[in-house]
């Protein structure tokens, strides 16, 4: 069996309000409205997705646990190409509506790095090792 990551999804709340952060605060090439039941995207060849609670638990036939607030799940990384970047989108964010988690920080390991948080507090991770990304 050959097996691909395909993407990511976020099961959420408040369809509009997250569509509104993603959108508009991160700059996510969102096309569906505020009204969708389900957001598909591909940012940077990865497909994210915004999944309704409600419709995703009709579908699974069972109910799930979200937690409120920032939590501990997993995070959602972001590169930029300098430290002078990651500075800028975290002040940028947080003056837009994001919960700071972590101002901006420089490793140990070398990266630049801070956290903050989308409206229903999963994290989100700016880092820069101050050149463009590369694998």
């Amino acid at each position: 069996m050959s097996m691909h990551l395909d993407g990511f999804g976020l099961f959420v709340e408040d369809m509009p309000r997250m569509v509104r952060f993603y959108r508009d605060v991160l700059g996510f090439a969102i096309r569906e409205g505020e009204d969708a039941q389900n957001v598909y995207l591909i940012k940077d060849g990865t497909l994210f997705m915004l999944y309704g609670r409600d419709n995703f638990e009709k579908m699974t036939r069972r109910h799930y646990t979200y937690l409120k607030g920032p939590n501990g799940h997993f995070e959602i990384a972001l590169y930029v190409d300098t430290f002078e970047e990651v500075d800028a989108a975290f002040h940028k964010f947080v003056s837009q509506g994001a919960a700071p988690v972590l101002e901006p920080t420089t490793e140990p390991w070398g990266q630049r790095t801070c956290y903050i948080a989308d409206p229903e507090g999963n994290l989100i991770e700016i880092g820069s090792f101050g050149h463009p990304f590369r694998l």
